[in-house]
């Protein structure tokens, strides 16, 4: 049965993830993420993204992506993975040996109110939070640190965001995240919904076909912090 063709408008933020499989090391030395974050700067050469933000842990990423066309994040998307793939494979000798992720990219739209600020803090505070660095802008290998603290190569990745950002921003990533807003956004993970007001999640599912993500079902599984 054929996969069923993801709906990703432009225009909406998605907050986008990937891991590797078996919880897999995708980046096992500096090195490896400084090779993807210039495997990002290619793609973007290639196929033009709005990247919002973004963090790459030992075995996952996360992005922020605001797409400006229909097509552009699956686009943008599969061009960077089979890109890092190719590469990785070829840099351990190990090409056509199976699967580095586990399965492809999952992506979630996010109403551009505070929960845009949420998953953003979500993001950039990863590495904090699964306590890899001392504070949220030292984890060379976000958006955080690439947007104050990073190269020119690294800063050249980000674009502006849909939102005004806030001058305490740095402080406020520093600063642990409500309960309230971590269980919102690990719900969307685990479930493939929206994340939004009630309203907002009821109309996106609907428009988007994720109508199925909202219906209840058995006992989640459960995330680990560094996620």
């Amino acid at each position: 049965m054929p996969r069923k063709a993801r709906v990703t408008p432009g225009g909406m933020v998605f907050h986008v993830l990937n891991r590797g499989v078996g919880r897999r090391q995708l980046f096992e030395t500096e090195a490896d993420y400084d090779a993807f974050e210039s495997i990002i700067g290619e793609t973007l050469d290639k196929c033009p993204m709005r990247i919002c933000g973004y963090c790459l842990m030992p075995n996952h990423w996360h992005f922020v992506l605001w797409p400006e066309g229909d097509e552009d994040l699956g686009l943008f998307m599969q061009r960077l993975s089979v890109t890092h793939v190719t590469r990785w494979q070829k840099h351990r000798n190990v090409v056509g040996e199976g699967h580095l992720y586990q399965a492809r990219f999952k992506s979630f739209p996010v109403e551009t109110e505070d929960y845009f600020y949420q998953v953003m803090l979500y993001v950039e505070r990863n590495a904090l939070r699964a306590n890899l660095c001392q504070r949220a802008e030292d984890w060379r290998w976000g958006s955080l640190h690439a947007r104050i603290l990073g190269t020119p190569e690294q800063n050249a990745l980000l674009s502006d965001w849909p939102l005004s950002r806030p001058h305490q921003w740095k402080d406020d990533v520093n600063r642990p995240q409500l309960d309230k807003e971590l269980n919102a956004i690990r719900q969307s993970l685990v479930r493939g919904q929206p994340l939004g007001s009630p309203a907002w999640i009821q109309s996106r599912a609907r428009d988007l076909c994720l109508e199925s993500t909202l219906r209840p079902r058995g006992r989640p599984r459960k995330l680990a912090a560094e996620d």
